[in-house]
């Protein structure tokens, strides 16, 4: 038998979804979010990378697109996954796989920290049964365990 819910320090199931203008302040608004969802559901643990990987999906869905994006998080015990819709059907670009390291490069390393950070990793296009704003675009998503 489950333990009840306020025995359960990971509580039911939750999803939030916020919608982004595409502004690049909508990164640390999302970020600041996040920190407060995880925080208020007991997963404080989870803020710094899940921040981390949220920051560059959300900035790369301002950066590479032009219309608004969003970001869907939901926890399904021990899983928190986190995804971003955005206007563009394109495939993310893959991350590069360099030889050498290139410090000074400032850019396009983004998929490559999430892949690093995440448990995993993936995206795909959207069709019409979707349930966030648009039926058009991507959804790049993440997931991060519980003991990450």
């Amino acid at each position: 038998m489950p333990a009840p819910a306020s025995e359960d320090p990971f509580g039911e199931p939750w999803q939030y979804t916020l919608s982004l203008p595409n502004d690049p302040r909508a990164v640390t608004i999302c970020r600041r979010t996040l920190r407060l969802i995880l925080t208020l559901h007991g997963l404080p643990h989870l803020a710094e990378v899940a921040e981390l990987v949220a920051t560059e999906l959300v900035a790369n869905a301002v950066q590479h697109t032009k219309g608004p994006a969003a970001i869907r998080l939901r926890w399904v015990a021990p899983v928190l996954r986190i995804g971003v819709w955005d206007t563009d059907p394109r495939p993310p670009a893959a991350p590069a796989l360099a030889a050498t390291p290139n410090p000074p490069l400032e850019s396009g390393r983004g998929l490559t920290l999430v892949e690093e950070c995440t448990d995993k990793w993936g995206w795909y296009s959207l069709g019409a049964a979707t349930q966030l704003p648009r039926t058009n675009g991507k959804f790049v998503w993440c997931e991060l365990a519980r003991t990450a």
